[in-house]
Parts: structure tokens; C-alpha cells; sequence
């Protein structure tokens, strides 16, 4: 979380000054992707030990685990996130124009998204095509997992203290390991095509949108815990 608020300073920071330095705002793009492709590795070497952790990680608050896929957001999430900026961006520029107002790029109002070419757009649609069968492949997959677990020889324990059941459990975290390190993947894979497609400052702005919104969620998330804090124990 430190460095995901080092990343937003940097990236509005860049964004301010980008007409006078377009090469920083390109090498900070870089830089924040790299950064998340090392966090998934280093994520995929560790989910070996105590891969459930990371479905349900202790630092988030309850409302953002229930809305995780995989260990994280949908890789298809980013994409929507495009949308939405387009959008509101191209009804604020509307909106300008027709009330013939001269505003000079303010991170916090108007942006580049909008200026999103045909060709842009059509290769972040066929992006989003294949991501959106990809995740759907994986989700299936963990389904599999789930069903799985009412085949596990969880009575024994009860009779026996049977050892087979920590093996089954052992092998059912391996599998979702396997299956956090792709959806991982997928994430970072994701995120790569989408800053190749766009321009510097066009990659800084979605960077920046989605950081902020992370954020948000995590603020709102810790309040909301805080207002209903001990209903769930009160209920057990």
C-alpha cells in the first residue's frame, strides 16, 4: 500500500509536468509495471506455502474480499475502467465546448483518455474479448476445485484423524496456487497490452484512475468494518 501511494504522488506529479518531459511520464509507466510483475512473481512464490491467505488477504477489509476474483480484481475490470473514463471525460470535454470553456489539463477534471483513437479502441475491444474467455476458463476451473472439496475425506477426521485428510487439503491449496499464479498472469498480461496500445500519458492517466479507485474501495471498505465491526462474531 506504501508504494501503491508512492505510485499515485509520482504519477500526478508526471502527469502536471508532462508537456515539458513526456520521457518521465513513459519511464514511470514502465516503472509501475514492472513493479506489479514483480509483486505477482514474488505473490506466486510465496502462495506455495499458504496459498488461501491470498484469496481472502487480512490487510483488506471484508467488502473487498467478497468483490475479489482470483486473489485480486479481473483482469476484464481494467478494461471497463477504460470505458468509464472515456466516457466521462468526452461528456466533461462536450460540456466545455459548449459553454466555450479554455481549461488547461487538471488531472483531476479532463484528461487524454477521450482522445482514444478508432484504431485504440477496437484493439482494446478484441483485448477484452479474449481476457473476458480467459477469466471465464480459470473461474470454471476453481469451480472444479470447489466441487471437489465435498469429495475430500473431511468425516474421517472425525472417526480416524485420518491423514489423508491434510493431503487432500495440501493438494487442493497447490491447485489454487497454480490457479492464483495464472490469474496473476493474466492480470499483469493484461495490463501490459493495455499501456502498449496506449500513448505515455494516456497509460499514466488509466494508472492513476485505478490506483485512485483501489483506494477508494479500501478506504470505504475500513469504515464500513468499522460501523459493523463484531456483527459477524455476535452472529456465530
Amino acid at each position: 500500500m506504501g508504494l501503491q501511494t508512492k505510485h499515485i504522488e509520482d504519477l500526478k506529479e508526471a502527469l502536471m509536468c508532462q508537456q515539458n518531459n513526456d520521457h518521465k511520464v513513459e519511464d514511470l509507466v514502465g516503472k509501475i509495471v514492472n513493479d506489479f510483475q514483480t509483486y505477482a512473481r514474488k505473490r506466486s512464490e510465496l502462495s506455495h506455502r499458504c496459498c488461501a491467505n491470498y484469496f481472502a488477504p487480512s490487510w483488506n477489509s471484508p467488502i473487498e474480499n467478497s468483490m475479489l476474483w482470483m486473489g485480486g480484481c479481473r483482469p476484464s475490470s481494467f478494461i471497463r475502467l477504460i470505458y468509464a473514463l472515456c466516457g466521462s471525460q468526452a461528456e466533461t470535454l462536450l460540456t466545455q465546448n459548449l459553454l466555450h470553456i479554455d481549461e488547461n489539463f487538471d488531472v483531476n477534471h479532463g484528461g487524454f483518455m477521450s482522445d482514444l483513437t478508432a484504431t485504440q479502441l477496437e484493439k482494446i475491444n478484441e483485448l477484452h474479448m479474449k481476457v473476458i474467455k480467459k477469466e471465464d476458463k480459470i473461474t470454471k476451473t476453481s469451480a472444479n476445485f470447489q466441487d471437489d472439496v465435498a469429495d475430500m475425506p473431511i468425516a474421517d477426521v472425525v472417526v480416524h484423524g485420518d491423514a489423508a485428510v491434510e493431503d487432500a487439503l495440501d493438494k487442493h491449496e497447490e491447485g489454487m496456487a497454480v490457479l492464483l499464479a495464472e490469474a496473476d498472469k493474466l492480470r499483469f498480461e493484461t495490463l501490459r497490452k493495455i499501456v502498449e496500445v496506449m500513448t505515455p500519458v494516456q497509460a499514466a492517466e488509466f494508472l492513476l484512475a485505478g490506483k485512485r479507485l483501489h483506494f477508494s474501495l479500501h478506504d470505504r471498505g475500513r469504515a464500513r468494518a468499522d460501523v459493523c465491526g463484531g456483527v459477524g462474531d455476535d452472529a456465530v
